[in-house]
């Protein structure tokens, strides 16, 4: 007898978390070692925004929405485009296809990119105390850079530095975490409780 009932098919369908964070936050880093002063914006880190900043966490989003979580729709394939869009406003004025953001215009677009993260933090108080430290962090790095850029102040954009690189390194934990509590089926690193 041919049972009349679809039985419900297990998801196959990987983790897309340590992609995303640790895109997201190997691409911070590298940026943010430029805001602190260490080496100049250069190809490399305009190639990360593109690629493994952008791209990868564009896809990784995607996933998400195989998974049905919106909240890693939202988050992964937003700053996924975040990533690409600054490589855009650092690149097209080179090439001359429009004049460049002025100082101003930065400041706006990194308040908003602020505001937006502030909102999501709200999201992950329902999930792990990881990915709270990486969204309150993100959160204060938008917000010295669009001061740093209101003001003019160089001091804020290297603070500024500093703190992403500690966000940046929050996210690239909160991804291996992720992948190795999972390929071990134990917590081998604590990311919180899930509340």
């Amino acid at each position: 007898m041919i049972p009349t009932t679809p039985l419900p098919s297990k998801d196959g369908t990987a983790n897309p978390a340590p992609l995303g964070l640790c895109a997201f936050g190997m691409t911070t880093v590298l940026l943010n070692f430029h805001n602190a002063g260490f080496f100049e914006l250069n190809s490399m880190i305009l190639a990360m925004g593109i690629f493994y900043g952008g791209l990868a966490q564009v896809i990784a989003g995607i996933i998400e929405a195989r998974k049905n979580n919106t909240f890693g729709l939202t988050a992964f394939t937003s700053y996924g485009f975040f990533w690409l869009s600054l490589v855009g406003l650092i690149v097209m004025p080179k090439l001359g296809w429009m004049a460049p953001a002025s100082d101003t215009a930065m400041a706006a677009y990194l308040g908003i990119w602020g505001l937006f993260t502030f909102c999501l933090f709200f999201g992950t108080l329902r999930l792990n105390k990881a990915l709270q430290f990486v969204f309150a962090s993100l959160t204060i790095l938008f917000i010295l850079l669009a001061a740093g850029d209101a003001t003019g102040n160089a001091s804020i954009k290297h603070l500024a530095g500093y703190e992403g690189i500690i966000c940046g390194l929050s996210a690239i934990y909160a991804g291996v975490a992720n992948l190795l509590n999972e390929v071990y089926g134990k917590t081998v690193l604590p990311i919180g409780p899930v509340n």
